[in-house]
C-alpha cells in the first residue's frame, strides 16, 4: 500500500503572516492538530498546536500579535506520495514526528500523512513508527509533531 492510499489529500496551506490565534481557530474547524505553511505557493513550514502551546502560550506572547511564522517549525519533513507505507513510517521514526507532509515528485504539497492514518490501514508501520517516536534520545525533540 502507499502514502496516496491513505493520505488526507483536502490540504490547504496557511499564510506565515496569520495570527496564531486565527490558525488555531482553523485547526479547530478541521480538527487537525498541523497545518503547513506556504508562501507564494512554496512550503516553508508546518505549525502544531503543540508550537502555539510550548513557543507562544507557555511564554505568554499574545495569540493576536503573535504570527504563524514566529512559531511554526521551519523543518519540513516530508514523503512522497508514491512510497510505500512502511518508508513513510521509518520517516516518522526517523525523525519523531506523528505527521508527514505529502508530496508529489513535482515536490507540490498533494496530501497530510498521520500516524493514525497508519494505524486505521497499516498496524505494523504504524507500530515502526511509534516505536521511534517514543524513544528517547537524549537530544531535542523536533517541534514538528
Amino acid at each position: 500500500m502507499q502514502v496516496q492510499d491513505v493520505m488526507t489529500r483536502e490540504v490547504e496551506l496557511i499564510d506565515p503572516n496569520t495570527t496564531i490565534r486565527d490558525a488555531a481557530k482553523k485547526m479547530r474547524e478541521e480538527d487537525v492538530g498541523a497545518l503547513p505553511v506556504g508562501e507564494k505557493d512554496r512550503l516553508v513550514g508546518m505549525i502544531t498546536d503543540r508550537d502555539i502551546v510550548m513557543r507562544a502560550v507557555a511564554v505568554e506572547r499574545s495569540p493576536a500579535n503573535t504570527m504563524v511564522r514566529d512559531v511554526m517549525s521551519e523543518k519540513i519533513c516530508y514523503c512522497f506520495e508514491d512510497e510505500s507505507l512502511e518508508q513513510a513510517a521509518k520517516n516518522m521514526a526517523d525523525h519523531q514526528v506523528k505527521r508527514l507532509a505529502v508530496l508529489n515528485r513535482n515536490k507540490r504539497l498533494v496530501g497530510m500523512l498521520a500516524l493514525a492514518d497508519l494505524g486505521r490501514c497499516e498496524p505494523n508501520a504504524a507500530q515502526i513508527a511509534l516505536q521511534g517516536i517514543s524513544k528517547h534520545t537524549g537530544e531535542p525533540r523536533h517541534m514538528a509533531h
